[in-house]
């Protein structure tokens, strides 16, 4: 079994991440999963929330992630979300205005990344 998987996070307007890591956990339509190397060959749809990425250095990756599809095959790992940001790029204080906005307009699907990006960045 291999050391290690290569993986690619990309959004619909940029390569969010790339690097190799020896575990990947994400939240699918089907729960949470975690794929180390070796793992079987999966396809999943991707539910908006963190995904949590351990390199082979020893980091830590996490991005919030909005939609999209997983796929592992040959120990490479695909996401193609939606819209993904890492967690260094979120701006607290813009997504705690933007948590309370979508409350008041009662607007359920802003509320939802509004929460996912505050939950991301409370991972990191």
């Amino acid at each position: 079994m291999a050391a290690e998987l290569h993986v690619e996070l990309v959004a619909a307007d940029r390569s969010v991440w790339s690097g190799e890591a020896t575990l990947v956990v994400a939240r699918t339509t089907s729960g949470d999963i975690g794929v180390m190397p070796g793992h079987q060959p999966l396809l999943g749809v991707l539910e908006s929330g963190p995904v949590t990425i351990r390199t082979s250095e020893g980091g830590t990756v996490v991005a919030a992630v909005h939609g999209g599809f997983i796929s592992f095959a040959d120990n490479k790992l695909s996401m193609l979300a939606e819209i993904a940001e890492l967690a260094d790029e979120i701006d607290v204080q813009r997504a705690e205005r933007a948590l309370e906005s979508a409350k008041s307009a009662e607007d359920g699907a802003a509320e939802r990344r509004a929460e996912v990006r505050l939950r991301t960045v409370s991972v990191r």
